[in-house]
């Protein structure tokens, strides 16, 4: 579908704030009008929509956070609790969880990037996880696992599209959580997720399959992160 409007706009609407093209409200796939809860995100929002150049192809894949909206609306909201189950399981094989034993060079990258972020997390919210070597999966404590799902549950539902977002691309609840609290960057989530590749990038090189991957990733990190941030106060349930 290629560009069909000329305008885009913002209104405030009862629950929150709303996009225009044309003067008519924006929809989700779903069919449902896309109204988020602040001027901030409604902004961004229709900026990027303003910024599809005319009578080109409207890419969702250029729109990031109106995607994330529209997930939140589309899915989160009549699925909240099994969206909720589905981003706090990952605290049970979580990334950061598996260290690798050799080379000594590799494992104190791993230490250094991970261990801080476990350590925020059982301060933080009482959540400690269990660090093993190798690949045998560990079981982890069960009161931290509710602990980190109480955390989940927090979240509004576009906060938690986000969240969720943030969890499967990282491949850790607990890199996405402190993204979420302020705790890392995109740059930050992104190279904490990333240890692994970098690492085998700095000794053998890098190929163009894995370097489009990582730009996706980079995009998807940054795309949640800039969400949440916009979201400001409305990032968890009031």
């Amino acid at each position: 579908m290629k560009r069909f409007y000329k305008e885009t706009a913002v209104e405030a609407t009862d629950g929150g704030f709303r996009v225009l093209l044309d003067g008519k409200p924006m929809r989700t796939p779903a069919k449902a009008i896309l109204v988020v809860p602040t001027r901030p995100l409604a902004d961004a929002i229709a900026a990027e929509w303003s910024g599809v150049p005319d009578k080109a192809e409207i890419n969702a894949a250029h729109l990031p956070l109106t995607r994330l909206a529209a997930t939140g609306l589309d899915r989160v909201v009549p699925r909240r609790e099994e969206i909720i189950a589905d981003t706090a399981k990952y605290a049970g094989s979580d990334l950061l969880c598996y260290r690798a034993t050799t080379p000594a060079s590799l494992v104190k990258l791993q230490h250094d990037a991970w261990q801080p972020l476990l350590d925020w997390a059982a301060d933080r919210y009482g959540a400690r996880l269990t660090v093993a070597e190798g690949i045998a999966f560990v079981d982890q404590p069960e009161e931290s696992l509710k602990r980190v799902r109480d955390v989940v549950a927090l979240h509004a539902d576009l906060a938690l599209s986000a969240l969720y977002n943030l969890t499967h691309t990282a491949g850790s609840v607990i890199i996405a959580l402190a993204v979420a609290e302020g705790r890392l960057s995109a740059e930050g989530a992104f190279a904490a997720a990333q240890v692994d590749e970098l690492y085998q990038i700095d000794r053998w090189g890098d190929d163009p399959l894995a370097l489009k991957h990582r730009e996706g990733v980079a995009k998807d990190i940054g795309a949640s992160t800039r969400f949440l941030a916009l979201l400001k106060n409305a990032r968890l349930r009031g």
